[in-house]
This record gives structure tokens, sequence and C-alpha cells, in this order.
């Protein structure tokens, strides 16, 4: 059902559906000026996000070979006995902060990437190779914070930018001509209303 279809013509009801269309086109620019900036700031993390997948993927490759390399030299018992003597297990905190109104996850991470002497174990008793590899896996973990903070936040903003871009189409093709549609209805039943009114007035004083 069309607003018109549900709207009585009066001069009150035409003052406002004025307000309304105004407060919906105040809206509109206001949502798109949001939808236009969440798009830059997404297209800007999808900068960013291609550099730390490139990074991501080259550490891994990275810390995978070095491990292999530990494996195959010190043995695969000597490995894992090192990672389990591993004390200080990485602190991860889950805040947020907003962009443009959207929440978005920033994970803040501590005792990921040590120094040689605060890994907890033997340095030794271990040789340079068990050291790299371990190195090598704590920078991949702090890649893989960094890319799973990122994606998130894209994902996030991608959903308010839909969301936006549906209440935007809404406004534009839905509510305001809906509202202008109804503005001019009233407008023409009472132009058709006050020249029936000086028409009868006419009548009455000939």
């Amino acid at each position: 059902m069309a607003i018109k279809d549900n709207i009585k013509p009066t001069r009150s009801e035409l003052i406002d559906l004025k307000k309304r269309i105004k407060l919906s086109q105040s809206g509109h620019k206001l949502l798109k000026m949001k939808r236009d900036g969440l798009i830059l700031e997404l297209f800007a993390i999808l900068e960013k996000a291609k550099d730390v997948r490139a990074e991501l993927e080259k550490q891994f490759a990275v810390a995978s070979q070095k491990l292999a390399i530990a494996k195959s030299v010190e043995g695969v018992v000597v490995v894992k006995s090192t990672a389990f003597s591993l004390k200080e297990i990485p602190k991860i905190e889950l805040v947020s902060k907003n962009i443009m109104g959207v929440v978005v996850p920033k994970i803040e991470a501590t005792s990921v990437h040590k120094a040689l002497n605060e890994h907890g174990y033997g340095i030794i008793g271990t040789s340079s190779r068990i050291d790299e590899a371990v190195d090598a896996s704590e920078i991949l973990v702090e890649k893989i914070i960094l890319a799973a903070e990122i994606e998130t936040t894209m994902k996030k903003l991608l959903e308010d930018i839909e969301k936006t871009k549906r209440r935007v189409n809404a406004l534009e093709f839905k509510v305001i001509p809906e509202l202008t549609d109804a503005k001019n209805f009233i407008v023409l039943r009472l132009e058709e209303m006050e020249r029936e009114n000086t028409f009868r007035l006419k009548r009455i004083k000939g």
C-alpha cells in the first residue's frame, strides 16, 4: 500500500510530510557519505590485507622449512620436548575499535615473539636450528594474529557497507519517492478543494 493511500489530504498532514521528506533526504545524504567512507576504508584495508597475506604465506614457508630442518637434524623427540618446555604462553586479548560507527575487532597480543633467552628452554643444550625454528614459528603466529584481525575487520566492513547500501536504496527509490508522491497528492487535493470552495462561494453570492 502506497503512503498516499493511507493519509488525509489536510494542511497539517502536508506540513508533516514535508518534514518527513526533509528528514529522509538528510538521512539519505548522511548514509551515502557513510557508505562512501566505509568503501574507502575497505579499499585501504584491502591493500594492507594483500601485503599481510603475502607475508603470512612467506613466513609459513620459512617456519615449515626451519621446523623440518630441526626435526631432521635434532630428531622429532628433541623438537617435541623443546616445545613442551616452553613456559610462557602468548597472551591474546580481544578488544574493539570504531571505524565510522562500525565496531571492529582489535587483537592485542603479548609474549608472542620473544628474545632467544626468553623462550623458556635451556639454550645451552639445544642447537641453533631449534632456536631458528622457534623464532620462525613465533613470527608466524604474529602474522596469523594480524591477518585474523584484518580479515575480520574486512568482513565487518563489508557487512555494514551492504546494510548501509540497502538503507540508501530504500530511502532513494522507495521512501522519498512515496513521500513525495503523497505530498503532491495532498497539494493537488487541497487545490481541488480550494477551487470547489471558491466555486461554491460564487454560487452562493450569485
